[in-house]
């Protein structure tokens, strides 16, 4: 299932052991080598570490009264962070990162993003274009099998204009494929 990653900040997180909320999610920790998340920074009053961070893979199940885990067990502090430690310090933002096409031309700002909840895998950018190309269309899907490169500063995506491959034929007559290249009789005798 495909879902908005902003709708998925500020959502509870939800003990299965006591039905209760435990945190909120706060901010989204995205591996920007495979534009994965991997974890949620959360906030709450109960919270045993600052901060606190849940992984995607203590994840029981995403519903419609929030994300449902074990209990608070489950949360985990920064010294309990072994293998993605790096990742974790990156600090890396998907929102309002700069979107230039292959040719380095500005393309706009990722507004949003949409992840696969059974992978936790973005799928999507929403990019909100700029002021002059905004007139023509305010936003672009931009899908991931688009995107050619992520850094620090910004993503660069495959623009949809390829000239060099798509050269248009100088010979410009259209073709019949049904037509025959001997003309055949429009009538057929049949000797009794």
């Amino acid at each position: 299932m495909l879902v908005s990653g902003t709708q998925l900040i500020d959502m509870p997180v939800m003990s299965l052991q006591t039905g209760k909320e435990l945190a909120r999610t706060h901010t989204v920790i995205i591996n920007p080598h495979n534009l994965t998340v991997i974890a949620y920074l959360v906030t709450g009053k109960t919270l045993d570490y600052d901060p606190s961070y849940l992984r995607i893979a203590d994840i029981r199940e995403i519903s419609n009264i929030g994300i449902i885990i074990n209990d608070s067990g489950e949360f985990i502090g920064e010294d309990d962070i072994v293998s993605d430690k790096k990742i974790y310090e990156m600090e890396f933002e998907l929102h309002n990162k700069y979107v230039v096409d292959e040719h380095k031309k500005k393309v706009g700002k990722v507004s949003d993003y949409i992840i696969d909840i059974d992978s936790f895998v973005v799928q999507q950018l929403l990019v909100q274009r700029p002021l002059l190309q905004s007139f023509k269309d305010n936003e672009l899907l931009v899908r991931r099998s688009q995107i050619i490169e992520v850094t620090d500063d910004l993503i660069v995506i495959q623009s949809g204009k390829h000239r060099d491959s798509a050269k248009l034929k100088k010979d410009k007559r259209y073709t019949n494929p049904f037509r025959q290249s001997t003309p055949q009789p429009e009538t057929i005798k049949i000797k009794d």
